[in-house]
């Protein structure tokens, strides 16, 4: 009897576990990743400049990756375990272009896209101020929207997240943290933060409620 072809029993193990994974089973999932991850890992580790490994490596790329998989399994379109490699791949690649982005963003703050000064708790400020950064809305706020309405709104947001992306969102948009105290404080790299905050944008982009929630009219 003729053995199996590798590549084809290698193709059906792995759509095997993505069939799993998708119905819930989260061993499945890990599975999945820790056969998968190593290619996507060796991709971005050659896109990886001397210049920014300083900041970000692809070690970081892939942990922020993962996290991402595991939570945002839903959103993933189909196509088997090559089309999952390649959505796992793309998020790779969007983590390490935001971490570059962030990181050179950083060499030249905005003043406005930050609240000046690091403070032990968030005010009106630099809530409003991380609405308008994420694009949520480019209205001006009330002041009892913004210390209301606002307040319970990213609350009940930063809840349902990931807690490592709640934390960067409350120490570094909120308190006005350096990233590098907030890298500290979470025992990751700068790099890392870079990453966990762009993911962190993306939910309160998904999540927030429109701007008539937030706002007063007339």
């Amino acid at each position: 009897m003729d053995s199996p072809d590798p590549a084809t029993s290698e193709t059906d193990v792995l759509d095997a576990l993505l069939d799993r994974a998708l119905g819930g089973e989260r061993s499945a999932l890990i599975e999945l990743l820790e056969h998968l991850g190593p290619r996507v890992r060796g991709r971005i580790a050659a896109r990886i400049s001397p210049h920014h490994r300083a900041a970000v490596d692809e070690d970081d790329v892939m942990q922020v990756t993962y996290l991402e998989a595991v939570t945002r399994l839903a959103s993933f379109r189909g196509g088997g375990s090559s089309g999952f490699l390649a959505w796992l791949s793309r998020l790779a690649e969007n983590n390490l272009v935001d971490a570059i982005r962030m990181i050179e963003a950083e060499k030249r703050p905005n003043p406005k896209k930050r609240v000046r000064g690091a403070r032990v708790s968030p005010d009106a400020d630099s809530m409003v101020a991380l609405i308008e950064l994420v694009g949520v809305t480019s209205t001006a706020p009330s002041a009892a929207a913004a210390h209301d309405e606002v307040k319970r709104a990213l609350d009940a947001v930063l809840a349902r997240m990931p807690p490592d992306y709640a934390q960067v969102i409350r120490m570094y948009d909120l308190q006005g943290q350096p990233a590098a105290a907030v890298a500290a404080d979470m025992g990751r790299s700068e790099g890392a933060v870079y990453m966990l905050r762009a993911r962190a944008h993306d939910r309160l982009r998904d999540e927030l409620p429109s701007e008539s929630k937030f706002f007063s009219v007339g």
